[in-house]
């Protein structure tokens, strides 16, 4: 029974440890009329899927019209790929079918260097109400398709609502 216990403790020990909860960096510009708050990811990236490291940040820009940015910055591991195209397509694919994409220039060499920033709404609405459920990469000739498991989604939400109700 002890040998129980002890095996649940352990494993409820590595679950907490492994939840990939961020803390949040705040920073504010000289002038004082933005501010950014993004994942504290100077340890470590939260992951999406194999292969797929995450940061998510909001830029809060002060004055007249106060409004925000939210910007999904996504990491492939070991993405460094050649293509015979000058750019490439990287979507997150949402519950719904819905896409948010942006197309990446490919670097003067040929080589992309496995790094993307999406923007998403202001306020993220689609992203927070929704389930990701993939991120592809479309090189032309080749395709990579990220699938998001359901704990690794529930991470992502939490960090992301994190982001948003940031001060």
């Amino acid at each position: 029974m002890r040998k129980l216990a002890l095996s649940m403790a352990l494993l409820l020990t590595g679950l907490v440890m492994n939840a990939q909860v961020a803390k949040i960096i705040t920073t504010v510009n000289e002038a004082g009329d933005v501010g950014s708050f993004e994942l504290d990811c100077t340890k470590k990236f939260p992951v999406l899927a194999k292969g797929l490291k995450y940061n998510i940040t909001r830029h809060e820009f002060k004055g007249a019209d106060l409004k925000n940015t939210y910007h999904l910055m996504l990491v492939m591991d070991g993405f460094y790929t050649s293509t015979l195209n000058s750019e490439m397509t990287i979507s997150a694919v949402f519950s719904d079918g819905t896409k948010v994409s942006k197309v990446k220039i490919i670097e003067s060499d040929g080589y992309f260097d496995g790094a993307c920033t999406l923007t998403l709404g202001s306020p993220p609405e689609r992203a927070l109400a929704l389930d990701l459920k993939q991120v592809i990469v479309n090189a032309g000739t080749k395709e990579v398709v990220y699938t998001i498991l359901p704990q690794k989604n529930k991470e992502f939400k939490t960090n992301l609502q994190n982001v948003v109700n940031a001060k």
